[in-house]
């Protein structure tokens, strides 16, 4: 039998009195990341059993919407990655570059 071990991710949400994100911070140990700010997270967890995905979509209220567009997009683009390497699927893959691409050219974010 091969020995298994675990690690763990912690994100800590700090809430106004709306419940409104004010603070976010995760931490990572074995990844050497202890309490690191952040002003946006997105999580998805894959549910087999009924075939859906669930989120968690959070940002603090004074992350900048400049920053959020960047942060779609990079996410878009890690996404595409990601399912590149997960189904070697090369045409959808371009396809989604594409995309990438078209939005950030939309939102005047490349140089």
């Amino acid at each position: 039998m091969s020995k298994t071990t675990k690690s763990e991710i912690k994100f800590l949400v700090e809430l106004d009195e709306n419940r409104i994100p004010e603070k976010l911070s995760w931490t990572a140990q074995d990844g050497g990341v202890e309490k690191e700010e952040a002003k946006a997270i997105m999580l998805s967890i894959w549910d087999s059993k009924v075939q859906e995905t669930l989120r968690i979509d959070l940002w603090t209220k004074d992350m900048p919407v400049d920053e959020m567009k960047k942060f779609f997009h990079q996410t878009l683009v890690a996404m595409t990655d990601t399912f590149q390497r997960a189904t070697q699927d090369e045409k959808m893959a371009d396809t989604m570059k594409d995309f990438c691409d078209y939005f950030a050219e939309k939102l005047e974010l490349k140089k």
